[in-house]
């Protein structure tokens, strides 16, 4: 069971030596303060530690027609768009804030063939921006083909400054499975065909591989 993402390995070590070290120092210098630099230094694991986090998600049914969440966090727009990158048509779009509370993992919304994937270098502007999710820095992936093919973007915001993907064009996916990651949140949107069930409304908080996005038809 995976309790932490790999991507966190580095910073939980980081935290790890910041406990000893201002344990250490604290003991050194300040010895009838032990007790208050060690809980600094357990306070910074902590807040580390979680947003590393990694829980297992099962999906409870498999099921490519069933849309699941690909990440944590509150549903902040659904609307109709022209998608511009890939379909160059109208799309529904919903997009998933991700704040630095949530879980940061991202989960294949959808099992199939990886179609399309561009990384795209950009600004920073916060995640809620109307137009971070065409300035901002983004990955593009397409999951399957045909009319039921969907887009998702993994969007960096004003502190999220590093986005992970694993995912290589051609690639089988499975459904539910951890495709990528953004570190300290952000934003995650999808693209959904027009004729696509929206199962879920403004302000609603999605829960990776667990809350039903959309049913495609």
């Amino acid at each position: 069971m995976k309790i932490f993402h790999k991507e966190g390995l580095f910073w939980l070590s980081v935290a790890v030596l910041d406990f000893v070290f201002i344990s250490g120092i604290t003991y050194l210098l300040f010895p009838d303060f032990l007790a208050v630099g060690a809980g600094i230094g357990l306070v910074i694991f902590i807040l580390i530690a979680q947003f590393f986090r990694n829980p297992v998600r099962t999906i409870e049914r498999f099921d490519n027609q069933i849309v699941y969440a690909p990440a944590d966090g509150k549903i902040v727009v659904i609307e109709p768009v022209f998608e511009s990158e890939y379909f160059k048509e109208e799309r529904i779009q919903v997009s998933i804030f991700m704040s630095p509370l949530n879980v940061h993992v991202n989960r294949n919304p959808i099992g199939g063939k990886i179609n399309y994937y561009r990384y795209h270098p950009g600004e920073f502007l916060v995640a809620w921006h109307p137009k971070s999710s065409t300035e901002n820095e983004r990955t593009t992936i397409v999951f399957g083909e045909g009319k039921n093919a969907l887009l998702l973007r993994q969007i960096a915001g004003a502190v999220a400054r590093r986005i992970c993907c694993y995912v290589n064009v051609g690639q089988e996916v499975k459904q539910g499975e951890d495709f990528g990651f953004i570190k300290f949140g952000s934003r995650v949107d999808l693209f959904l065909p027009m004729d696509a069930q929206i199962n879920v409304q403004i302000g609603e908080v999605s829960t990776g591989n667990k809350t039903i996005i959309a049913t495609l038809n």
